[in-house]
């Protein structure tokens, strides 16, 4: 660093990655940004385009864009020893790839860099780029400097939510990672290229607590990726990738049996054929999908179908201090196009870091450990990104919707979280109050309300709800003014997990809970006829949600369908008696 300033140099800086590091870093008034690349015109346009204002806005394009910029030409095939002293860069930041095709020599632009005493960091992904660099820690101690590789989402981002999570541990076994990414967000070749070049082919990976061969693109869990207190995403398979973790995981937990990192992407049938398209290679029917990267990255981008969200998790198996099974997940969201800035965020918090004068120790090695998972929610806080962690103790006896919500039940309102406190080991809870009841006039809202049995319309009625636990379910018996109706709520499994389900006679009812200042807010993300999923579409909706209001419980309850118009709405207060 000159002065208070940091000259960064981004090897790939209008490249998908390098071009969102720019960007988040481009507020940053003692940054001097060198958006680098082997083509001077694509750096040109990329700058012009970040100065330009945005939206009819002002954005970046103007009081908001305070680095100085300038577009440069580097060839890390070049002369890099001339084309580094030319620049005369501080921090390089390789934002290029892929790293799992560097070819022969492929630290030459980090040994460049140390031995002219500069500082390296990149967004690298290949197991063996990540896990080998240590080679050059002694060289880059002599010269004071460092060189961090993976300070991307895989390993940099899931070890910091790992170190959050170890000190719940007596014990880790088992530890998985994946990334799911919106359907909608343009994925480069770079990393299509990377995936497709070991698809079909051995991935090593612990099991049994032995390093054996997995399957890349065919090996497969299922997670549901749910923050606590979000509207979680679709539950989705993620398929087996070659991530620096599954190299590095055993020197953190040496007991541990078991490890994965995995991709869920969406569509998920187009996924399948993806994972098939792997076993023709494993089969030796095809040699590698390589050849088809760009083929199946427009195949991505034609199929940009769902919800427009994406997300990541870290999940841990193990037992706690008194010997009781123990599951920590740590659980990302990230709406819209912000998904993809979440791998450049260590990046942009290292740099942060520097300016404040908090330097990384000399030496080079993975960048695990090496930033807190504060640093990087510190960036999440840009972008409509929700974390959380679930802690989920086998022993731990927990009311039905704190088992849901998880550590977000924590945020209910006093008067919501008394009426759900029902524990598990049994026990009833009764509340009263008053209710208006409005019942839909169409034929087929009539058959349904009387199908389930729902009160008839009615102002200021009396009504009594009995909260009875039977196990890990609650049967909820209403009264309104002589007219009952029972339904039972239980928590969601498999596809369905950490989604609440309620049960109205053949229809089955999933919902996210979603704590939202004084309002506890229920979702609906799906439904079941006699067991047989029907179209979310056409699912019973309508404004539903739980409120604390002057210190007392009020309900707010819609229910009703595109086919069927309203169906009930009853909204009214109770007390626990």
């Amino acid at each position: 660093m000159s002065g208070d300033r940091l000259s960064l140099l981004i090897i790939g800086g209008y490249g998908t990655f390098g071009g969102r590091l720019a960007r988040l870093l481009g507020d940053e008034p003692r940054l001097r940004l060198l958006i680098a690349g082997r083509s001077l015109e694509k750096a040109d346009d990329f700058v012009a385009d970040l100065r330009a204002p945005k939206d009819g806005s002002e954005g970046l394009g103007s009081s908001n864009l305070g680095a100085s910029l300038q577009a440069v030409r580097f060839d890390r095939d070049g002369d890099l020893a001339e084309q580094l002293t030319r620049l005369q860069p501080d921090l390089v930041v390789d934002a290029s790839g892929p790293f799992q095709s560097f070819g022969d020599d492929p630290y030459k632009v980090v040994r460049a860099c140390i031995g002219l005493d500069i500082d390296y960091a990149d967004l690298a992904d290949s197991t063996g780029f990540v896990a080998a660099i240590g080679g050059l820690d002694a060289e880059a101690r002599a010269r004071g400097v460092f060189a961090l590789s993976g300070l991307s989402s895989l390993p940099a981002l899931s070890f910091a939510a790992l170190d959050v999570m170890a000190p719940h541990f007596a014990r880790v076994d088992r530890v998985a990672a994946g990334i799911a990414p919106s359907s909608h967000v343009k994925i480069g070749l770079n990393v299509v290229s990377a995936i497709a070049s070991y698809a079909g082919k051995p991935v090593p990976r612990l099991s049994d607590g032995k390093v054996s061969s997995g399957r890349g693109l065919i090996d497969a869990m299922r997670v549901t990726v749910a923050p606590p207190g979000a509207v979680p995403l679709k539950s989705r398979e993620f398929l087996l990738v070659d991530a620096p973790d599954l190299a590095l995981l055993p020197a953190r937990f040496p007991e541990l049996q078991s490890s994965f990192t995995g991709v869920g992407t969406e569509p998920q049938p187009l996924q399948r054929l993806l994972g098939l398209a792997a076993q023709l290679v494993r089969l030796k029917l095809l040699p590698s999908l390589t050849p088809f990267s760009r083929l199946i990255q427009r195949a991505s981008h034609g199929f940009a179908i769902g919800a427009h969200r994406g997300g990541m998790f870290v999940r841990v198996t193990g037992v706690d201090a008194a010997g009781k099974r123990l599951t920590g997940g740590w659980h990302l969201i990230a709406e819209g196009d912000d998904g993809p800035f979440i791998p450049v965020t260590g990046v942009a918090a290292l740099v942060r870091r520097l300016l404040k004068g908090i330097r990384p120790e000399p030496g080079a090695r993975p960048a695990t450990g090496e930033l807190r998972l504060d640093d990087f929610e510190a960036e999440f806080r840009r972008f409509s990104i929700t974390t959380g962690i679930r802690m989920e103790n086998e022993g731990a006896c927990l009311p039905l919707y704190h088992r849901v919500l998880g550590s977000a039940f924590e945020q209910l309102p006093p008067a919501i979280a008394a009426i759900h406190s029902v524990g598990p080991a049994g026990g009833a809870r009764i509340a009263s109050g008053r209710a208006r009841i409005e019942r839909g006039r169409g034929f087929l809202a009539g058959i349904v309300a009387r199908l389930i049995g729902f009160p008839p319309a009615g102002e200021d009625v009396p009504v009594t709800v009995r909260f009875t636990a039977d196990g890990e379910k609650e049967i909820w018996t209403r009264d309104f003014g002589g007219k009952t109706f029972h339904s039972l709520q239980l928590e969601g499994k498999d596809r369905d997990r950490h989604l609440l389900a309620e049960v109205f006679g053949p229809f089955r009812v999933l919902v996210a809970l979603v704590p939202e200042g004084n309002k506890l807010r229920l979702v609906v993300r799906g439904w079941r006829f006699l067991g047989l999923p029907l179209p979310l579409f056409l699912a019973p909706g309508g404004e539903t949600f739980e409120e604390e209001r002057d210190g007392r419980f009020r309900f707010h309850v819609e229910i009703g369908g595109r086919l069927t118009g309203l169906v009930v709405r009853y909204t009214g207060w109770l007390a626990v008696a």
